[in-house]
């Protein structure tokens, strides 16, 4: 699984101080590029063209739809998979997303070319990587085992919290100061899922210590990468930044699979022997997991900022009902209203972030 971006981002002058609550497994996207080249009528540098077989209007709506099954269908499966099917193995099941987010990334970018190759050119932004690869594996696990004790209607409530976690990382680490009517945007984020959680009938406390590391995961890389990779020379394309992290995530992953859930694999064949439905369910899950990424990076470049703002809005609210309506979760009068005034606050948030740029600049 994978962290992906939201709307929010787009609005700011550095875009990696800021994140939302997207699956994770998924990286910084850059800006948008011009309508041409959105329109799949300009791909010729990225070695493909989009709009060859669908018109523009028809192919973004197919991206869209993409970018929506495959966030919800990552949840969805994650969950089905740890919950339901007994699969109880998150850090195992971090490690073959990572995985395969690495072999697809390299087929994407060799073969298909999607987006040109970059490079690491030096040891010390080797090293940058690898501290982001870090701290991106703290919060896919930390999610990932999150879905094993809570809803996703609930995990995605508190993901909904990433800009509070943000915000304050930006002030205590780069002591990047927010106006007043920003930091107040954020209270209904936290009044929200306050209402939330009291209400929630399926809370589970380690649960929910863990989905809270993984939004604060989520937001610490954020912060952290646009710190560290500030260098023109060491800034890397979405996609290319998953093509070393992905690996690099997996090894640091590998000891720790072994040493906390044992020999998975060797349990996996076993399980595959009285259960070959299994190998589908991992492949399956593995695959949406890179989607999630590829499908993130297609929708930036097909859609506008006013767009990525409804969708991203959009997508948690979604993603919590076609859960609610699959797993049969119970909900309260009382939880919803907590998830809808945490998700007011993030709009109200992304909103006072853009007057505030105006008012900067």
């Amino acid at each position: 699984m994978v962290e992906a971006q939201t709307w929010t981002t787009r609005r700011m002058s550095n875009p990696r101080l800021d994140t939302s609550s997207s699956p994770d497994l998924t990286v910084d996207i850059p800006a948008t590029p011009p309508g041409d080249v959105r329109n799949g009528t300009s791909y010729n540098n990225y070695g493909y063209t989009v709009g060859s077989f669908l018109s523009p209007t028809l192919s973004t709506a197919a991206i869209i739809a993409s970018w929506y099954l495959s966030n919800i269908g990552v949840l969805l499966l994650n969950k089905y998979l740890l919950s339901y099917y007994g699969y109880r193995y998150p850090i195992f099941l971090t490690m073959l997303h990572m995985i395969s987010c690495a072999v697809y990334s390299y087929v994407a970018i060799h073969f298909l070319e999607l987006v040109p190759r970059q490079h690491i050119v030096s040891r010390r932004q080797f090293f940058k990587i690898l501290a982001l690869s870090a701290i991106f594996c703290f919060s896919v696990v930390c999610g990932n085992t999150s879905l094993r004790y809570l809803p996703v209607s609930f995990n995605q409530a508190i993901g909904a919290t990433t800009p509070f976690f943000t915000a304050i990382f930006a002030c205590i680490i780069t002591c990047k100061k927010e106006s007043a009517e920003v930091y107040g945007a954020l209270l209904p984020v936290v009044f929200g899922i306050v209402l939330a959680s009291n209400s929630e009938p399926l809370f589970h406390l380690f649960g929910f210590l863990v989905c809270v590391g993984s939004t604060a995961g989520r937001a610490l890389k954020s912060v952290v990468q646009g710190i560290l990779l500030t260098n023109d020379s060491e800034k890397l394309h979405s996609m290319n930044l998953l093509l070393y992290m992905a690996p690099m995530a997996a090894c640091i992953l590998l000891p720790f699979t072994l040493y906390i859930e044992g020999n998975v694999a060797a349990k996996t064949i076993e399980k595959a022997r009285g259960d070959p439905y299994v190998v589908f369910l991992l492949l399956g899950n593995a695959t949406v997991a890179y989607l999630v990424n590829l499908t993130n990076f297609l929708v930036t470049k097909h859609t506008s900022a006013l767009t990525l703002q409804v969708l991203g809005n959009a997508k948690a609210a979604v993603a919590a009902v076609v859960s609610v309506l699959i797993f049969r979760n119970p909900v309260t009068v009382m939880g919803m209203t907590g998830f809808a005034v945490t998700i007011m606050g993030v709009v109200l948030y992304s909103e006072a972030k853009k007057r505030s740029k105006v008012t900067t600049h």
